[in-house]
């Protein structure tokens, strides 16, 4: 068991050697996530839709 105060210091010098994003890799890599996001997004939806559509059709619901 270690005492507190070298912990915290152990841990600060592990935080030193963490490789931290620049700001633009940080910006570019968000900016990514919302476009997959939107692209999943929009391809669950349209997938949903034919389905839905498959299934009114054969089952002869709605129309």
């Amino acid at each position: 068991m270690q005492s507190p105060t070298q912990f915290i210091r152990e841990v600060r010098q592990e935080a030193a050697k963490v490789a931290w994003p620049s700001r633009k890799e940080t910006l570019i890599t968000t900016a990514m996530v919302f476009v997959m996001v939107i692209l999943a997004s929009l391809f669950l939806f349209f997938t949903d839709q034919i389905i839905a559509w498959v299934l009114r059709l054969v089952l002869g619901l709605g129309g």
